[in-house]
């Protein structure tokens, strides 16, 4: 939930021109500021808040366009500090609503350049929200000890592995001792009992030779075990994605042979070069109405999440089917995709930096610079040396 959006008014005398106004929100309450920020509507994304820069600007329509984006930003950061002060001054903490702090702390973050600290707690917020969909919004006051053991127990049951319930419930506690702090709830160790740590993660590479295997098991006769065959071979051919980023794929994400995309569990932006073995896997199936990639989420009319979780649940079937025809002692699932390209790369001399850079496993202190910097043919010819191997 946004407290501040940005929204273009066009303009009743010039097509194609509007100006832009701000939408505050803070407890219920809206505040609607207008503003003499001129702009024409192809150069403003409402979606991701922002100015588009056109490729063919003028010199003086592109010095005029940053001028306003930093005028914009120096707006938000005025609009930030006001909010936090309404919000550290309410004399209620049991009016303070969980979605709007998380709004407004999300939004300071990526105002003062901490874009990664923010994706990655936008992701543990993600999933503590599907925990208490239905109700949309609890206040802080109400995230004690028995809630957090539900949400533990929710996460459990719906498949998620120790070391991610720790993952999301480390980062909402970093969030609700940021709110404490804000003297916004006070302290009750809502995380006392739920785990915390991090578990030694048992070991699911398979060999290369049993991926050539798994790559020309006949399956044909049964659509959804080819289906779940090739979504295997599409992580792996990508080095190692995880199915809840496949099954977001958009079609946008592939641009000029780069498939681009943001990791759902950390929110590092990853780029891959595009190999002939992804579009033939894409080719198989008729996918044309999907504004994704592949066909996992297909229906409008159902929820997202829902089709997603009904999918993993069905390819991981399969794969178990796969694995034991061939001989495979553990389960076959889409992860051991994962942990297979990291094990063969490695087996092959890729230095450890490149597998890191591949996979998405920088630190966070060094992610945006190293990101920034890396040249990332390197990782390509590591991932195409691998796809070759099969």
């Amino acid at each position: 939930m946004r407290l501040i959006q940005i929204k273009f008014i066009s303009s009743t005398s010039h097509k194609g021109e509007g100006c832009l106004c701000y939408h505050l929100k803070i407890y219920g309450k809206k505040k609607l500021i207008s503003t003499d920020y001129k702009l024409n509507a192809n150069e403003w994304n409402q979606q991701q808040q922002s100015i588009i820069f056109g490729k063919c600007l003028s010199r003086e329509r592109l010095v005029y366009l940053v001028s306003l984006q930093k005028k914009i930003e120096e707006d938000l950061a005025l609009f930030r500090n006001l909010i936090n002060s309404e919000l550290c001054s309410k004399s209620t903490k049991e009016h303070v609503s969980f979605n709007q702090f998380c709004g407004n702390l999300i939004y300071s973050l990526k105002s003062n350049g901490k874009i990664r600290t923010a994706e990655t707690y936008e992701t543990a917020i993600n999933s503590f929200k599907r925990f208490f969909g239905e109700i949309e919004d609890i206040s802080l006051s109400s995230i004690n000890q028995n809630l957090m053991s539900k949400y533990e127990m929710y996460l459990l049951n719906n498949g998620i592995c120790l070391n991610s319930v720790s993952f999301y419930m480390r980062n909402l506690r970093a969030i609700y001792n940021r709110a404490v702090e804000q003297g916004l709830t006070v302290q009750n160790l809502p995380f006392k009992y739920v785990y915390t740590g991090i578990s030694k993660t048992k070991k699911r590479a398979i060999s290369l030779e049993f991926f050539r295997k798994i790559k020309n098991f006949d399956s044909k006769s049964d659509y959804n075990m080819e289906f779940a065959k090739d979504i295997f071979m599409f992580s792996f051919y990508t080095r190692g994605m995880s199915f809840v980023d496949i099954a977001f794929l958009k079609k946008e994400n592939l641009q000029n042979g780069i498939l681009s995309y943001k990791r759902r569990k950390t929110g590092q932006q990853l780029c891959i070069k595009w190999e002939k073995q992804m579009q033939e896997i894409i080719d198989k199936y008729d996918n044309s109405n999907n504004l994704y990639l592949l066909p996992i989420i297909q229906r409008p009319d159902k929820n997202n999440w829902t089709q997603y979780k009904s999918a993993e649940h069905l390819v991981n079937n399969k794969l178990k089917i796969i694995g034991k025809e061939l001989g495979l002692q553990s389960p076959l699932t889409t992860y051991v995709a994962r942990h297979s390209w990291a094990s063969i790369a490695r087996s092959k001399n890729i230095p450890i930096s490149v597998i890191s850079e591949a996979m998405g496993h920088d630190s966070e202190a060094t992610t945006r610079i190293y990101l920034a910097t890396m040249d990332t043919s390197a990782v390509d010819n590591a991932n195409k040396l691998i796809i070759k191997l099969l």
